[in-house]
């Protein structure tokens, strides 16, 4: 028997086992990696978000009536402003302004809350006041379709996102103007 014929292994009815085990191993495994993916997008998607509104707070609380004067704008319009030049591009436009919500409530002991919303009025963001801002039911695309049961259809639907943040508007002899809220 030539030396070529005892060295070479033997593959009885082995041919191709190790592209079907590749493929049973690799749908799995893109089925996984997907799902983390799209969940990761979403945990980043709320937090950028978390991050806008809270900081919009921080900023609202503070400006002043020269500070608004000198922007051009009321102090709803730059807390809004705020929101979406601090979300990264998740809420820039007119179309995803519309999620962003400021409202201002007045503590009262006589609601059963034991807050008014004053967002209406002229003096609703006067000092003391508390400021409330909101992103309510963004939706947020999956960056992958969901597919659940191989019999049903995939599911394309957006995730709603919402953050709200609030604070004690800071006590300012110079009180900017309120706007148009919420």
């Amino acid at each position: 028997m030539p030396l070529a014929a005892q060295i070479r292994p033997r593959r009885n009815g082995r041919r191709g086992t190790e592209l079907v085990e590749f493929t049973l191993v690799l749908v799995p495994l893109l089925s996984i990696l997907f799902v983390l993916v799209d969940i990761s997008w979403a945990i980043f998607a709320k937090s950028t978000i978390m991050y806008a509104v809270r900081t919009a707070v921080r900023k609202g609380i503070t400006i002043t009536g020269t500070q608004a004067t000198a922007a051009g704008e009321t102090l709803t319009q730059m807390v809004k402003d705020s929101v979406q030049a601090n979300s990264l591009g998740f809420l820039n436009g007119t179309t995803n302004r519309s999620y962003i919500q400021v409202h201002y409530f007045e503590q009262d002991s006589s609601s059963s809350t034991g807050l008014t919303d004053v967002s209406t009025l002229a003096t609703g963001n006067a000092p003391g006041n508390l400021m409330q801002v909101s992103v309510t039911d963004f939706p947020l695309p999956g960056l992958v379709s969901r597919i659940y049961y191989l019999l049903t259809s995939v599911d394309k639907s957006a995730s709603n996102l919402s953050a709200v943040s609030a604070d004690r508007i800071e006590p300012s002899g110079d009180t900017p103007p309120i706007g148009t809220a919420p």
